[in-house]
């Protein structure tokens, strides 16, 4: 039986016979103690137990198993068998555990040309941080990546804008230094506002499209590409 408790908190698991739980987290603690120290009353101090609890949590073992699992030497076969049994299991179930929520982020990032100029933002902080960008941020729970855009852009640079379309997916999992970052990144049509930096960016300026400045991260590629793909670069 595994048992998750909470979202990446931790992992609790148990060795069962039907409905009966026979090792689990203390029980594992105890044949380890003994493996090693070679004594239930050693191995019940290490574990912070008292001998006679250990000595009951032992015979109970034995007569779910039908047979020893401790002698005065350590562990006996079927004693080192059960422990490794439960390692196993507990090495997967943390396995498991620890890709279980590893899920790529998903941004949006908006690409917004005014008079033949493209909006930039100076990054205000790491990674990047002094190096110019596209305006984006992290798509919120419940939002629409579109949505997410429009919201980035006009936190970050004053504008209001609409989208035109989806440029591209970005998704290359060395893309970004923070981890497997996913970008949607859209065209978007300036709309009115006043061009100004804010929330994570120190500024935002427009740009000649022969004249960029060090972008962040790949940003160069996907301009380039978008100028690509409307005809803008032959």
């Amino acid at each position: 039986m595994v048992r998750t408790m909470g979202r990446g908190v931790r992992c609790e698991v148990w060795l069962t016979e039907g409905d009966r739980s026979l090792v689990g987290r203390e029980e594992a603690a105890l044949l380890s103690a003994i493996a090693e120290l070679r004594s239930l009353p050693a191995a019940a101090e290490a574990c912070g137990m008292l001998a006679e609890d250990a000595m009951r949590s032992i015979a109970a073992l034995e007569e779910a198993l039908g047979a020893r699992v401790a002698g005065p030497d350590g562990l006996t076969s079927e004693g080192i068998k059960v422990l490794e049994e439960y390692r196993n299991k507990k090495r997967r179930a943390d396995e498991q555990l620890a890709h279980a929520f590893r899920n790529p982020t998903l941004t949006a990032d908006g690409i917004v040309i005014i008079d033949g100029r493209i909006v930039l933002v100076r990054r205000g902080r790491e990674p990047g941080k002094g190096k110019y960008a596209l305006p984006g941020g992290f798509v919120e729970y419940g939002e629409r990546a579109e949505e997410c855009a429009v919201r980035e852009v006009l936190e970050e640079t004053g504008l209001r804008t609409e989208p035109l379309g989806l440029v591209g997916i970005y998704s290359d999992p060395a893309r970004d230094p923070r981890g497997h970052i996913v970008s949607a990144v859209f065209h978007l049509r300036a709309m009115g506002g006043e061009l100004r930096g804010g929330d994570d960016a120190d500024s935002a300026a427009l740009f000649d499209l022969s004249a960029l400045p060090e972008l962040a991260f790949d940003h160069a590629r996907i301009i380039a590409d978008h100028l690509r793909a409307s005809g803008r670069w032959r």
